[in-house]
This record gives structure tokens, sequence and C-alpha cells, in this order.
């Protein structure tokens, strides 16, 4: 089975990560795959190529780009593709049209960022909503990478037999908590021993509120604050460490700038804080229970889709800095606390992604075949 998956951009994201670790799970024997980023071939596109998958860039230059679309088919048809997958909302929207004009009826998509309110970061219209409707129905179905982007995707008009549950998946040996790799990782990162230090984890956007976060921490003196990612919002939220006087005790690190890894910041922390109001998954969230990490989060269908009992680590909290910092402070006081690993860790196997994704391939050749 040759596929090709269309991403609107492959820099530093939980989607494109997905799509990357996504692709080392797919079976070998069974799938052949290609890439396509119509935008920003970033770090992403590095590991992926790394990993001995191609990539190619079209070099879109914006939403408004139609040139992009008789490139993507011809680039599907001479590929000899038997199934196109999509990713993200423009990606999703070219990338239907341009199967159809190949000729390619097996297309499904992977829904991973519809919130309640936003789409990728971004508001949503009338006019968003009747462009997905309308390239939606050109696939045979598209996958929610939770219930949560299920129910949201049938508010929006979807019909309920075209959407699949497929949440997404980490690997969890990735982040199994080791002593010797937290020795390093704080020695790195300037942290004594005995200090106390919470991670967030995602980009550096206005909406993951990690200004929240911040406030929270100049509310509990000694506490030191890791923020992992990237994003346009980094000198805003260092303005905003310095002017509450905690630019001391507040990193933004990152392992594409050189820093630690996800993995190692999560070992060097004592707590997970996520202070997002609206998520359609959670993963960095479920990284951090993987880790061992006690989880403190506004929002996360990935928790909140599976019983309590899952995930007796991860505490939903307010979106309240007051509320936020007093969470946090009981937290520390708890101390240096690591927890076994949670089994809504194992229920987010990459692998069974994989299985799921294989078993949707074969329904939209099947329904492709018929067609």
């Amino acid at each position: 089975m040759k596929i090709v998956h269309v991403i609107t951009g492959l820099g530093i994201g939980g989607a494109e990560q997905q799509l990357r670790l996504l692709l080392r799970h797919l079976p070998p024997d069974k799938a052949s795959c290609h890439v396509v980023t119509l935008t920003n071939p970033g770090p992403v596109a590095d590991g992926i190529r790394s990993d001995g998958t191609a990539v190619t860039h079209l070099g879109m230059a914006g939403n408004r780009d139609l040139s992009v679309l008789p490139r993507l088919a011809a680039l599907i048809r001479s590929g000899g593709f038997d199934l196109v997958h999509t990713h993200l909302y423009r990606a999703c929207v070219y990338g239907r049209v341009a199967a159809r004009l190949a000729g390619v009826r097996a297309v499904v998509a992977t829904e991973h960022s519809l919130g309640d309110s936003q789409i990728e970061g971004r508001p949503l219209s009338a006019g968003t909503r009747a462009l997905y409707r309308v390239t939606e129905r050109m696939g045979a179905g598209t996958a929610a990478v939770s219930a949560t982007v299920a129910h949201r995707l049938r508010a929006w008009g979807v019909a309920d037999d075209r959407i699949h549950v497929v949440p997404n998946g980490i690997d969890p040996e990735r982040f199994r908590y080791d002593a010797a790799v937290r020795a390093t990782a704080r020695e790195r990162l300037g942290l004594p021993p005995a200090a106390y230090a919470v991670v967030g984890v995602g980009r550096l956007v206005p909406e993951k509120r990690f200004d929240l976060l911040i406030r929270a921490t100049a509310a509990n003196p000694g506490t030191r604050l890791l923020l992992t990612g990237t994003g346009p919002e980094r000198g805003n939220l260092l303005r905003l460490a310095a002017g509450l006087g905690t630019a001391d005790r507040v990193a933004v690190v990152s392992g594409a700038d050189g820093g630690p890894d996800v993995p190692a910041v999560l070992a060097a922390a004592d707590l997970f804080v996520s202070p997002s109001p609206e998520e359609a998954f959670g993963l960095a969230v479920v990284e951090a229970l993987a880790a061992g990490l006690p989880v403190l989060y506004a929002a996360c269908p990935a928790i909140e889709d599976l019983p309590p009992q899952d995930a007796p680590g991860a505490l939903r909290i307010g979106g309240d800095p007051a509320q936020l910092a007093a969470a946090i402070g009981r937290q520390r006081r708890a101390g240096h606390v690591r927890l076994p690993v949670a089994a809504a860790v194992e229920h987010y196997h990459i692998a069974h992604t994989a299985d799921r994704v294989m078993a949707l391939y074969a329904s939209a050749l099947a329904s492709a075949r018929k067609k």
C-alpha cells in the first residue's frame, strides 16, 4: 500500500510530532509512506527524513495559494499512491480536493486540533465550518484524536458514520523515569538537587495560557518553572517573568535549541501543569504521566475520556491564577514525588494508534474499490 501524508507544516508541534511517531510504527511490510508538507519544512521534517521517509515541500505561499492544488494533484498522481492521509485544517481542505483531482478516492483525515471556539489557534467562523464540511465529504472518513473531538465534529454536522475515534499515542519507553537522566538534566538546567521544578510543555502561543503558570510560579517563592517549547510568545512570557521579579526562576528550554529534550525536562521536573483551557487531546499530559509526574490540568480530553482510576495522578484545576498557585503550593508541600505509571499511558500506546490507523486505511480502500 502506497500512502502519502499531507500536512500543513512540519515545525515543532503536537500534530507534527504525532505524524513522525505514527510513521515509525506503521508496519513497513504493509505501508510505504511519503510525506508532503505545504509549508514550513521545519525540524520535524528533518526528523522524518532521518527516520527514512521522504518529505516534499510544496512551498505554499498562504491560505489562498490555489497554485498548490495542481502541484499537489500532480504529485499524488505521479507517485501512484493508493491512499491520501491529511493532517491539519489547510492540508485537509487542499489535500482532499487534490486527491479527487488525481483520481484517488481512498482519502482519510486526522482531526488533531478542533476546539470549541478555535481550530489550530484560529477563531472559528461560518466560512471555516462550511469549507470544512464540503471537503470532508470528499474523503472516506475522519479520525478524531479523542471522543471530545468526535463530539465537536458531530456538532459541526459531520455524519456519525464518517467519524472514527483514533486517539493520539506515545512511546512510553521514551518517557520512562530515569534518575541518572534527571541528575544530568537538572545540572544542565542549573537546578540545585533540592529545587522544586514545575514544567509546562507546548507551543508558546496565547491559547496555552502559560502566562497563568508564570503568575502562579511568582506566587510560590522558590519554585522554578521550565517552559518547554517554541513560539511567538517566548519574548512576552520572559518579559512577564521579569516584570514579576521571577526572571531567575523561569526558563524557556527547547531541545530544538540545543537544550534538553522533552523526556529529559520531564525527568528533571517535579510537577507538570497544563493551564490551557481548550485542548483537542492533551498529549503532553499523557507524556508527563508516563514520566511518573503528578499533573495539574485545566482541560485534557485524553484524561477526561477515561475512568478516573486510569490517571490517579492527574487533577483538574480551574483557570484562576490564585487557584493554580494554591494547587502548585499543595503539590510542593508533598515534596519530590514520583508516581507509578498510570494505566492511561498504556491505553495511549502508539502501537494501538497504529493498529487503528491501519484498520481505517483498510476500510477506506475497500470503500474506494466499491465506488
